[in-house]
């Protein structure tokens, strides 16, 4: 699957679901039932996280041989390069190419967690553009790139960052899934934005649904996504002890939020599952009850 081709004349928007590799023998069990969950949504496309460093490459191969081939899921792979040489950069699309891939999503990732003996190579590409560019001279993938409607955190302004992302197209990206938002402007501006300077390609809103408040404060402040005052004042009437609450309210926002990007021609919406199943699914069959996707 060439995911250029999924926004082709399409009538409703695409959904997809981002997954990352399980982290322990444990997490592979429950995410078993947490694949089969999300399957049954009947997802436009999947994307499986990647990190350049040790045991973790290996599960993102692994994970999207058994997401393709063994679930019959359209599959996109991560490819995250940081820290890679041209050498280790050319052996990861190989293997992706073995597993029959034909879409991947390039960013220029972090550097590794827990990887003792990690080291950048001194001819690794300091920006995703570049690796786009490296790729696209390459290999025939269908490339996609990472947009950000409040800017990156490490971006001198939402300007330059805007003209990062112009550079990834005009390097191949023909897709573009954005970094998750609490308040629809920030997407719709972002567009907006994206389309004067003539980014034209498809651009898919990123989705967070609430899963704690916890881990909303910790996501939050590592990709610089804004708090609304509306989440603050929502989750102020809540325990946030109480699970089942502040789920049931992650999941009501999410779907008040993808109602109205989908009432205003949203291309696709791409889920960021964290590995789980029970908020996506609730919101997701909403949407498809209501006869939206």
């Amino acid at each position: 699957m060439r995911a250029s081709s999924l926004w082709t004349n399409n009538k409703k928007p695409t959904i997809s679901f981002e997954f990352f590799p399980p982290r322990s023998e444990k997490a592979a069990v429950r995410f078993e039932q947490v694949i089969d969950d999300l399957a049954s949504l009947e997802p436009s496309f999947v994307s499986v996280t990647f990190q350049a460093g040790g045991s973790a490459r290996e599960g993102s191969y692994q994970l999207v041989d058994k997401l393709k081939n063994k679930k019959g899921l359209n599959a996109v792979a991560y490819f995250a390069g940081y820290g890679l040489g041209p050498d280790d950069i050319t052996s990861v699309l190989d293997n992706y190419k073995k597993l029959d891939v034909e879409t991947i999503f390039v960013v220029r990732g972090d550097e590794p967690h827990n990887v003792d003996d990690f080291k950048a190579h001194p001819e690794s590409f300091a920006h995703a553009s570049d690796l786009l560019s490296f790729i696209g001279g390459r290999y025939d993938f269908c490339m996609g790139a990472a947009g950000y409607p409040e800017g990156h955190i490490e971006a001198e302004s939402l300007e330059k960052d805007l003209e990062y992302l112009k550079l990834k197209v005009d390097n191949g990206a023909e897709y573009i899934i954005s970094q998750y938002f609490y308040d629809n402007q920030y997407f719709y501006d972002f567009v907006d934005r994206c389309r004067v300077i003539g980014i034209n390609v498809p651009i898919v809103a990123g989705v967070m649904p609430i899963y704690s408040v916890k881990m909303m404060n910790i996501l939050a402040n590592l990709c610089g996504a804004t708090i609304t005052d509306a989440v603050h004042q929502g989750l102020a009437a809540i325990d946030p002890d109480d699970k089942e609450a502040v789920s049931n309210f992650g999941v009501e926002l999410a779907v008040q939020q993808c109602r109205a990007l989908i009432k205003d021609g949203v291309q696709g919406l791409h889920f960021y599952t964290m590995d789980r199943s029970k908020e996506t699914v609730a919101i997701v069959s909403k949407l498809k009850s209501e006869g939206l996707l």
